[in-house]
C-alpha cells in the first residue's frame, strides 16, 4: 500500500540497468548504491527489486511495448523498401534458462540425462520458453512482444496466444505477413492468423510430407528463373496453386536451389609432410517455401526473400540478446518476477538499439563503436548527468 521505494523507481532500475547491459540485479544493485545509477535512482537491493518484480502484472510492461512499436511505426521506423511496404514479422521460440535445483511455478519440466561425477544419471530439470514476434522487414529488427510457454503448452500455441494479444493492442492493420520455420505450418495455426488478417509464408519441411511430396513432383522440371552473383547462383520455381490435403485447401509454393561457392582448406599428404592447399568447394541447398500471399504482377522471388528474413530473428535479435543483454541471465528465478524482468530487458534492448543505428550509427563519420561500448557510453553518461539536466 504504501512501499518504501515505488514501482517507478524499480522500473527505471530495471530498465536502465539493462539499458546499461548489466546481467545480475545485485550489479543494479551496486550501480544505484555507488555507481552510475546513483544520482538518478538511488540507494536500492536487489531484494527490493525481486519484491517488487513478483508483485507486478506483466500486462501493463507488454501495454507499454506495444505503445513503443505503434509509435515507432508512426515515426516511420517501421518502413522499408525491398519488402515493398509490407510490415513482415517473424515468430520463434528460444530456451533462456535451465536448471536441475532452482525451480518456480512457471517452470517446464523434462527429463535429461546427464553426467554427474562421471556417472550417467536422468533427473528432472526445469526450464523456461519463450516465443517472440519480431518486426524483420524494417533496417533494425524491432521486437514486438514476448510471451512465455507454459508447461504442457506448445511453441505454436504459445506463438498463436501472443499474435492475439499483439493483434488486440495493436489492431488488425500494424502487420502485414508473418514468417516463420517448418514448425508452424500447420493447418489449425494457418487457419487462426487468417483470422486475424494476417497473410504467411513458413518454410515447407518434412513435417507436410503430402504437400512437401507434390511440391517436389511438381517442380521436378527446368527452373522457372535463375539469378547470378558473384560466386553464387539461385535457381527458382514457382507453383501457384498447389493441393494442402492436411488444410484441404491450394497454396502457393515456392521451391529455390542455392549455388555458392567457397574456398576450404584441405590437408593433403605429401611423402613425410602435411600440405595445406585451398580447393573451391560448390554447397548447395534447397529450400521450399508455402505462403497464401497474393503475388499479382510481384516476381516469385519476393517469397523467397521474404521466407529468408526469418532469419534475423535469431542471427539478430536472439544473438544480440543472449550475448550482449544477458537474456539467459535469469538473475531472478520466480514466475512473475522472470517474466517481468525479461519484457523490461526486451523493451530496454529495443529502444537502446533503435537509439544506437538511428542517432549514433547513422550520424558517425568514421568507425562507429559497437552496440556493447554503445551501453558502456551510456553508464558513463548516467554517472556524469543528473535527471534534472538529461
Amino acid at each position: 500500500q504504501s512501499p518504501r521505494h515505488p514501482w517507478w523507481k524499480v522500473f527505471d532500475a530495471v530498465f536502465l540497468g539493462a539499458a546499461m547491459q548489466i546481467p545480475s540485479l545485485l550489479q543494479i544493485e551496486a550501480e544505484c548504491r555507488g555507481g552510475a545509477l546513483a544520482k538518478r535512482i538511488g540507494s536500492i537491493s536487489d531484494d527490493t527489486i525481486g519484491y517488487a518484480l513478483q508483485r507486478q502484472s506483466p500486462e501493463p510492461v507488454f501495454a507499454l511495448g506495444c505503445e513503443v512499436a505503434r509509435r515507432l511505426k508512426r515515426n516511420g521506423v517501421l518502413r522499408s523498401d525491398w519488402s515493398r511496404g509490407l510490415v513482415v514479422a517473424a515468430v520463434d521460440g528460444i530456451e533462456i534458462c535451465s536448471s536441475f535445483t532452482r525451480c518456480c511455478d512457471g517452470c517446464m519440466r523434462r527429463e535429461v540425462q546427464h553426467k554427474v561425477r562421471g556417472e550417467l544419471r536422468t533427473d528432472l530439470q526445469y526450464y523456461h520458453r519463450i516465443v517472440a514476434v519480431v518486426v524483420v522487414s524494417t533496417p533494425v529488427p524491432i521486437p514486438l512482444g514476448v510471451r512465455f510457454q507454459k508447461d504442457g503448452e506448445t511453441e505454436v500455441s504459445c506463438a498463436l496466444a501472443l499474435l492475439q494479444d499483439l493483434v488486440h493492442h495493436l489492431g488488425r492493420r500494424f502487420l502485414d505477413l508473418l514468417v516463420g520455420d517448418a514448425l508452424y505450418l500447420q493447418a489449425p495455426f494457418v487457419k487462426e492468423i487468417e483470422r486475424l488478417g494476417l497473410d504467411w509464408a513458413f518454410t515447407l519441411k518434412q513435417n507436410q510430407p503430402d504437400l512437401l511430396r507434390e511440391a517436389e513432383r511438381f517442380s521436378a522440371g527446368p527452373p522457372a528463373g535463375t539469378e547470378s552473383e558473384a560466386g553464387r547462383q539461385l535457381h527458382w520455381w514457382h507453383l501457384p496453386q498447389l493441393d494442402w490435403p492436411a488444410g484441404d485447401r491450394l497454396v502457393r509454393v515456392v521451391k529455390t536451389v542455392r549455388t555458392e561457392r567457397k574456398r576450404e582448406v584441405a590437408v593433403r599428404p605429401e611423402g613425410d609432410r602435411l600440405n595445406k592447399c585451398k580447393s573451391e568447394v560448390a554447397e548447395e541447398s534447397t529450400n521450399f517455401y508455402a505462403t497464401n500471399f497474393d503475388l499479382g504482377a510481384i516476381p516469385p522471388l519476393f517469397i523467397h526473400q521474404l521466407s529468408r528474413s526469418r532469419w534475423r530473428i535469431d542471427a539478430e535479435v536472439f544473438q544480440t540478446l543472449t550475448t550482449d543483454c544477458h537474456l539467459k541471465h535469469p538473475a531472478v528465478h520466480q514466475s512473475t518476477a522472470l517474466v517481468v524482468l525479461t519484457m523490461i530487458r526486451v523493451l530496454a534492448y529495443t529502444l537502446s538499439l533503435v537509439f544506437y543505428h538511428r542517432q549514433v550509427r547513422s550520424h558517425a563519420r568514421g568507425p562507429c563503436a559497437s552496440f556493447h561500448e554503445f551501453a558502456k557510453r551510456l553508464a558513463y553518461a548516467f554517472a556524469a548527468l543528473s535527471p534534472d539536466t538529461s
